[in-house]
C-alpha cells in the first residue's frame, strides 16, 4: 500500500524548484550590477540570512560542532569555492545572454553525477543507465559539432554543481548547516570586494544612489537576492525530510524546465532545430534515467517485509 504524500513536503519542493527555475528573470533584473558584485552580494546577504535561521534554529552550537571536525571544516572551504563559480558563472550567463546553456547545465547534472559516483564512489550501473548517460553524451556531441561550439557554460555548471554535490556527499552536513559554514567561509573577501567597490563609487548600492526610483530598487534586489539563495535550499532540505527522494529527483527536472522557457519565450534566445535536436537526446536520456530510477524505487516499496 502506497504512502500518502506529505502536503508541506510537496509545496516545499514544488516552491523550491519553481523559484531556482525563475531565477533568470530576477538576476536579469540587475543587468546593470557587475556579475561579480551581484554575486559578492548574494554570498553577503545569505551569510546573514542562514547564520540568522540557524542561530534562532539551533543557537551557537550549530557552528562549533562543524568547525570541531577539521576535516569537514576543511571539506566544505572547498565546497565553498565550487558553488561560488558556480553562482557567479550562472549569473553572468544569464545577464550575456546564454539562459537556454544554462539550462542545458542543469539538465546534464543529474547524469553527470551518476558518472561521478561510479568514478569517484565506486558506485554501479545497469545497462539502462550506462544507455542513458551514453544518449546524453552523444547529444552534447551533437550541440558540439552541429550548433558549431562546445557547450562550455552547460559543461562547467554542470561539473562544479556535481562536484560541489560530492563533496558534500562525503562531509555528509545538513544542507542548511553546510550552507552556512561555507557562507561564513566565502563572507570576509565578499565583504572586501564590495567596500572596495563601494569606495570607488563603482559598487551596485554607489549606482542606485546616484540614480532615482529604480536605482533604490537596485539596491533591494542586491540585498533580496541573498534570501533567494538561502529560503529555497532551506525548503528543499525540508521537502526532502517529507516526501519519497524518488519524487525529489523527478521534481529536480521543473528548474531547468522554467530555465529553458524562459531563455526561448522571455529573452528570446535561438531554438533552432540544431539545439532542439540536441537537447531532445538529453531529455531523452533523463527520461530513461528516471523511470528506471522510479521502477526500482516502486520495487523496493513493494518488496514485502520478512
Amino acid at each position: 500500500m502506497s504512502t500518502p504524500l506529505d502536503r508541506r513536503g510537496l509545496l516545499a519542493a514544488t516552491a523550491a524548484f519553481v523559484i531556482w527555475g525563475l531565477m533568470p528573470l530576477y538576476w536579469h533584473l540587475l543587468k546593470s550590477v557587475p556579475s561579480l558584485q551581484i554575486i559578492a552580494h548574494r554570498i553577503l546577504w545569505s551569510a546573514v540570512l542562514v547564520a540568522g535561521w540557524l542561530y534562532w534554529r539551533q543557537g551557537r552550537g550549530w557552528l562549533r560542532a562543524t568547525l570541531h571536525h577539521p576535516r569537514a571544516a576543511g571539506m566544505l572551504a572547498l565546497s565553498g569555492m565550487f558553488i561560488a563559480f558556480n553562482w557567479g558563472l550562472y549569473i553572468w550567463a544569464v545577464n550575456a545572454g546564454h539562459v537556454v546553456e544554462t539550462s542545458l547545465g542543469y539538465f546534464i547534472n543529474p547524469l553527470l553525477n551518476v558518472v561521478l559516483g561510479v568514478a569517484l564512489l565506486g558506485e554501479r550501473l545497469n545497462r539502462v543507465q550506462w544507455l542513458s548517460v551514453a544518449i546524453a553524451a552523444a547529444g552534447v556531441l551533437w550541440l558540439t559539432f552541429n550548433y558549431g561550439s562546445f557547450p562550455w557554460i552547460a559543461i562547467a555548471l554542470a561539473c562544479s554543481f556535481g562536484v560541489y554535490g560530492l563533496i558534500r556527499k562525503i562531509v555528509a552536513v545538513p544542507p542548511v548547516q553546510g550552507l552556512g559554514v561555507e557562507s561564513l567561509y566565502l563572507v570576509l573577501p565578499a565583504v572586501a570586494f564590495l567596500l572596495w567597490s563601494e569606495i570607488n563609487g563603482q559598487g551596485g548600492f554607489a549606482t542606485a544612489q546616484s540614480a532615482r526610483g529604480w536605482g533604490m530598487t537596485v539596491a533591494g534586489l542586491l540585498v533580496f537576492g541573498g534570501a533567494l539563495t538561502a529560503v529555497p535550499l532551506i525548503a528543499f532540505a525540508d521537502a526532502v525530510q517529507r516526501i519519497p527522494f524518488s519524487m525529489v529527483g523527478l521534481m529536480q527536472y521543473i528548474a531547468p524546465t522554467l530555465q529553458l522557457l524562459c531563455g526561448v519565450l522571455v529573452f528570446g534566445e535561438p531554438f533552432g532545430s540544431e539545439r532542439m535536436i540536441g537537447f531532445a537526446l538529453i531529455w531523452i536520456a533523463l527520461a530513461i534515467f528516471a523511470a528506471d530510477g522510479l521502477l526500482r524505487s516502486r520495487r523496493r516499496t513493494n518488496v514485502p517485509a520478512s
